[in-house]
């Protein structure tokens, strides 16, 4: 019987996946695609940018990266902590800070979701304001 989903394929391991993955255990601020790829051939990685962005992307769909789409649009990532948590994220400098999981947002999100009537529903949180350094 068809339910409309597609099976999703089974992830390859490739060296550039292996490569990004080895740069975030050694990273621990959050960076954009053209950043990945400038350090990766600065390692003597020989990557292009297309490649960068789409095991990016993929790593951010499997949970392995956090993902942070900043005000412009640009997508910037870094290695994921294990628990469901939102961010706080500085417009002028780009500091991230973690903020746990707080059961009012939780609540809230639950409740308006069901008074629109979905189901099965997640949420991503980036808050977006001028971290205490950049305010002065």
């Amino acid at each position: 019987m068809y339910t409309g989903e597609t099976a999703r394929p089974a992830k390859r391991i490739t060296r550039q996946r292996t490569a990004i993955n080895d740069l975030f255990d050694d990273e621990e601020t959050f960076l954009t695609a053209q950043q990945v790829h400038d350090e990766l051939r600065e390692r003597g990685v020989k990557v292009g940018l297309a490649t960068v962005y789409r095991n990016l992307q993929a790593m951010g769909e499997d949970g392995e990266l956090d993902v942070i789409r900043a005000e412009d649009g640009e997508m910037t990532f870094r290695r994921c902590s294990t628990s469901h948590h939102h961010h706080l994220v500085c417009r002028q400098c780009g500091k991230v800070v973690e903020i746990g999981q707080d059961d009012t947002i939780q609540q809230w999100a639950a409740d308006v979701a069901a008074r629109h009537g979905f189901s099965d529903t997640g949420h991503e949180l980036e808050l977006f304001g001028l971290c205490s350094q950049c305010s002065t």
